[in-house]
């Protein structure tokens, strides 16, 4: 009798043939499909960018640290510390932005890596001024030699957008990756910085860095495969005069304002109980929620574009920020800030990844970097403001009250991108 050809075709097993099944867990594990991070690290030369941006992106947060610590140390003067940090600050946000267009003009490896070196013999002779007693106009001078640093978490996103290109999903879970990136390295980073300063000699922080930067940026620069193409004849404007832009700038400035605020307060809070040190503990419980916030947030599907989610991010924040000012202003407690803190954090990380997701959307492709750039530099802006801000409410009134500041820029943020229009959303093309 035929066999029907509906019927299944079973094989004949034999004793030669049997095959024994392993159901133990690892082959159950084994057959899960692979999540989104590792879906993302998959791609040809993700691993070995992604490690070399890491490592560059960790003196990010020391150095700050380190030269408070090498100069106060040295010429027992934190308010020429303070002042030296500033002026670095601000040729940063002058600085950053033109290297940023040699990027998208020249390309990463061409212009990243003299930009690099040229801050690193910043940070060296800063080392040899403090060393060697040298005038303080030398200090201000050589610290501002570094602000030629590139924005080594926008190129790694650039490279992002360049490599998922059609694929909103993958790029979403890149831009959280990158956040979380961010707030590890800016959580881990004064934490060795005063490590190091502390346990070895004053010096050693910055030493430290420049070996870090400079080791993690040839290795970034060496992947040459993932590396966006340059634009040297571009007709694309600049980011500034792209629509949605610079009111996503303003977001920035805003949201700047809150993290400056936060940290000069929650300081001063812990200093006021008696437990400053202390107080670096409670912010690295801040960037901790973020981070872990910023990979769930990235491991999970969006709904509706990047510019409807906006202000739902943005309102999160806000109204988690209240939570600490309720725990300073009601209780006092420290443990119960810092767990205030901790859940407030929490908001960060897709607030933050939603505006990069936008400024990426509203940039002209050939300008990717110095939009971002631009973004940052909204970012520590407002950082400095917030910061200014907060200590004159810490001084003048108290440090509970200092906490209304990140509410209040919060809020600021928050009325910004619901009188920003929708529309202008759309991705750009290359020009």
């Amino acid at each position: 009798m035929p066999r029907s050809r509906s019927a299944p075709r079973f094989p004949t097993v034999t004793a030669d043939t049997l095959v024994t099944v392993d159901f133990t867990p690892r082959a159950r594990v084994r057959a899960r499909p692979p999540g989104p991070y590792r879906r993302l690290l998959a791609l040809p030369g993700a691993r070995a960018f992604t490690a070399g941006n890491l490592l560059a992106r960790l003196p990010m947060g020391m150095f700050s640290v380190s030269a408070v610590v090498m100069i106060a140390g040295t010429r027992g003067s934190y308010a020429l510390a303070g002042a030296v940090t500033a002026t670095g600050l601000a040729a940063t946000a002058l600085v950053a932005p033109w290297i940023a267009r040699l990027v998208d003009r020249h390309g990463q490896a061409r212009t990243a890596v003299p930009a690099t070196l040229f801050a690193a013999l910043g940070s060296l002779a800063l080392v040899l001024c403090v060393r060697y007693g040298a005038p303080d106009w030398t200090l201000f001078a050589a610290y501002a030699a570094t602000a030629t640093t590139p924005n080594t978490g926008g190129m790694s996103r650039a490279r992002w957008a360049h490599l998922l290109q059609g694929d909103p999903d993958a790029l979403h879970t890149a831009n959280a990756f990158e956040q979380a990136a961010d707030e590890l390295c800016f959580m881990l980073g004064p934490v060795l910085a005063a490590f190091l300063c502390g346990t070895f000699f004053p010096e050693a922080g910055t030493l430290a860095g420049v070996v870090l930067m400079v080791a993690g940026v040839l290795l970034f620069a060496a992947q040459r495969s993932t590396e966006p193409p340059p634009h040297p004849r571009t007709k694309a404007g600049s980011p500034l005069r792209s629509p949605g832009v610079p009111a996503l700038l303003a977001v920035c400035l805003a949201l700047g304002a809150v993290f400056g605020a936060s940290e000069v307060v929650t300081i001063a809070f812990a200093d006021a109980r008696g437990h400053a040190a202390a107080a670096g503990l409670v912010l690295a419980l801040q960037a901790a929620g973020s981070c872990a916030a910023g990979l769930v947030y990235g491991a999970m599907r969006p709904s509706g574009p990047a510019a409807r989610r906006h202000p739902w991010t943005v309102a999160a924040m806000t109204a988690l920020l209240t939570l600490p000012l309720l725990a300073a202003t009601a209780v006092g407690s420290l443990p119960l800030l810092a767990a205030a803190l901790l859940v407030a954090g929490m908001a960060t990380a897709p607030t933050m990844v939603t505006t990069m997701a936008l400024v990426q959307q509203r940039t002209p492709k050939a300008r990717l970097n110095e939009g971002m750039t631009l973004a940052v530099t909204g970012l520590l802006g407002g950082i400095a403001c917030g910061s200014a801000t907060g200590g004159w409410v810490v001084e003048h009134l108290s440090p509970a009250a200092g906490y209304g500041v990140p509410v209040a820029a919060a809020a600021t943020a928050l009325l910004l991108t619901l009188t920003t229009p929708t529309r202008t959303s759309h991705s750009h093309t290359d020009r």
